[in-house]
């Protein structure tokens, strides 16, 4: 008995020991993968054109250049690779290729029979030789990639760019993306990357022993041809846009155009302006995305939060007006110099002092009282529980698209802020706050952040008196109108729609009765409101939202100029100057965009820079010329 469980722990042995042979020889080795490789069946990867990006005209913007590089299969490097050689012929260091080698054996998704980028943008010279003497050396391979070329120089936050698949990628999707694929990493190269990198296509070809293709396999039967990508057509007025950052240049801040009428985003400028060119370099990227001080990779018109300043109190009537708590023509707010309570005091500058306001003057004039007392009356709607009156506000706010993210065709975005009775209650305690804490936010200002989107957005709502299409970057994808739910259904918000008329007579008396008088014009009519937001960081952002024409809107345009000083002094001229150019597509107010064009902020900047660095400890005081060198000098 005793022989037999010898004989089957024996057997159990041997059996063991195949399974384990097996398991190494097929899973744990790469000997019997390249004895396959090395057969005279080869795979050639062919990569397929990128979409192309046209504006609403048909305007080329982004198209395809080649690029060649030599890839390695890392497995197929054997004892008898002549490293030394084969730098030589590539015109590369030895000890970058060992360097680069490392890097792919390191990399987390490593295999060794992937090819791995080695050396890329080898000039057509360098292609011809190396592609002659290749044979040498069967683990590399040469690769001709598409890459983009950039028929622009302008709107690099709308555009983006590509570059080599980081780990996200290659894991979202590892049946498409290897490593060394290109693909979108911002703008609408991201946004629309399934749509935009085409489908890769496979050629197999049979090879002779020096690795020289001498025909197809079975007459081509197993090839797949590579398909380009859809070409994308953007929303977006280029020459609009080109304007739009033309009247930027040497500030930061944004400007946004829509089409209220669409939701399409007819301009999207950030300042400072990145030309995409410059993305194709990695010493010009990295330099971009390293910059922390003017953040030109930061788009500003989408990630930017700002306090909209007086461009909100449109928004805090309608919600007054829906909650019941005001009348458009009562006269029931006094401005006694701004705003009182207590010790408190609201400065106001509307010149209306000490005689009752209606909304539409209150509006035009930009009255900071009227719409002080108009939010507290919203928040104590319901005297025994504030947050209850905060939270219908707050709902109201959110079927404007404010404090949500708006659910975009946008590859960044932010949602702002719009506070809750929750909000307050963390932050005082349940039942120990009252409106005037935060009797700020009717004026734009205390806890109220948006986006420029976000403005230019509720600016078209209220030139739809309260329906809207979600704001949108494409227009067609390979010659097909939009078809996205997003962007073709309507929209509406929670005010009705007999509130929005004298909220827009108001917009209409900021122009003729009002804070923009100065830039009114006489070729179309306008409806706007000027807005000053103070920033705790140096000079106040200058806002500014504006709709045209009146009768039949057109565009919507939201503008902020950071460190700005007030609404009119740069946010509502250029404004006005987008929706002109777009509207009569030529400027005839030559005087005012001289002025913005030629106008530029840096000074304030740089005092805003040197203000940061002292309050870290990190600025040192410039050496102040010697006085007796200087005249020295000049004597001699």
């Amino acid at each position: 008995m005793k022989k037999i469980y010898v004989i089957s722990a024996i057997v159990l042995m041997i059996i063991g020991l195949f399974v384990w042979r097996l398991y190494y020889l097929q899973l744990s080795t790469d000997r019997y993968k390249l004895n396959a490789i090395n057969t005279s069946i080869k795979q050639e990867i062919i990569f397929p054109n990128r979409g192309d990006i046209l504006d609403r005209n048909g305007v080329l913007l982004v198209s395809n250049a080649y690029n060649y590089e030599v890839d390695v299969t890392p497995a197929l490097i054997t004892e008898e690779f002549d490293t030394a050689a084969f730098c030589e012929m590539a015109g590369i260091n030895v000890k970058d290729f060992h360097k680069r080698m490392i890097q792919i054996k390191n990399e987390k998704h490593y295999r060794g029979l992937s090819p791995y980028p080695l050396i890329k943008n080898i000039s057509r010279e360098n292609y011809a030789r190396i592609q002659e003497q290749l044979y040498l050396y069967p683990s590399m391979s040469i690769v001709k990639r598409p890459e983009r070329k950039y028929m622009v120089n302008t709107a690099g936050n709308i555009l983006g760019y590509i570059n080599e698949a980081n780990e996200a990628y290659i894991k979202k999707d590892s049946i498409y993306y290897k490593p060394g694929d290109l693909v979108g990493i911002s703008g609408v190269e991201k946004s629309y990357e399934k749509e935009l990198r085409g489908v890769k296509g496979v050629k197999n070809y049979v090879a002779d022993r020096l690795m020289k293709s001498v025909g197809p396999y079975k007459d081509g039967e197993y090839d797949q041809a590579a398909k380009s990508g859809n070409t994308i057509t953007l929303t977006i007025d280029y020459e609009l846009q080109s304007y739009a950052e033309k009247l930027l240049q040497n500030k930061r801040g944004a400007i946004v155009a829509l089409d209220p009428k669409t939701g399409e985003i007819l301009a999207m400028a950030t300042a400072p302006t990145v030309d995409p060119n410059l993305y194709l370099k990695s010493d010009s990227r990295n330099a971009i995305l390293r910059d922390t001080i003017s953040m030109p990779n930061y788009d500003r018109a989408t990630q930017g939060t700002y306090p909209p300043g007086s461009t909100f109190k449109m928004i805090t009537a309608l919600a007054a007006m829906q909650m019941g708590v005001v009348d458009a023509d009562s006269t029931g707010y006094v401005c006694k110099h701004g705003f009182r309570y207590g010790r408190m005091r609201i400065g106001c500058h509307c010149g209306q002092y000490y005689r009752p306001l209606h909304l539409r003057l209150a509006i035009a004039k930009s009255c900071n009282n009227y719409f002080s007392e108009a939010y507290r009356d919203i928040v104590q709607k319901y005297p025994s529980d504030y947050a209850k009156g905060m939270n219908e506000w707050k709902e109201i706010m959110s079927s404007f698209g404010l404090g949500v993210y708006l659910n975009n065709d946008l590859a960044v975005g932010s949602s702002g802020l719009i506070p809750s009775g929750k909000f307050y209650n963390n932050r005082f305690g349940e039942g120990k706050w009252t409106p005037y804490q935060m009797i700020f936010n009717g004026m734009g200002q205390g806890d109220i952040t948006t986006t420029p989107l976000q403005m230019a957005n509720f600016t078209a709502i209220i030139a739809n008196r309260g329906s809207f299409y979600t704001p949108h970057i494409v227009k067609e994808i390979d010659g097909k109108p939009q078809s996205d739910k997003r962007f073709t259904e309507m929209k509406k918000t929670l005010v009705d729609a007999r509130y929005f008329t004298p909220v827009l007579e108001g917009m209409e008396m900021v122009f003729t009765n009002g804070t923009a008088r100065s830039f009114r014009s006489k070729d179309f009519t306008q409806a706007g409101k000027t807005g000053t937001a103070q920033n705790p960081h140096g000079q106040d952002h200058s806002l500014f939202t504006l709709i045209a024409p009146v009768e039949d809107p057109k565009i919507v345009v939201a503008v902020i100029v950071e460190n700005g000083y007030w609404g009119a002094r740069w946010a509502g001229p250029m404004a006005t100057l987008v929706a002109e150019k777009y509207i009569t597509d030529t400027i005839k107010r030559t005087y005012l965009e001289t002025r913005m064009v030629n106008g530029s902020l840096e000074g304030e900047y740089r005092k805003q820079f040197i203000a940061y660095m002292k309050r870290k400890g990190w600025y040192v005081e410039p050496e102040k010329p010697d006085s007796t060198k200087l005249e020295k000098n000049k004597k001699e």
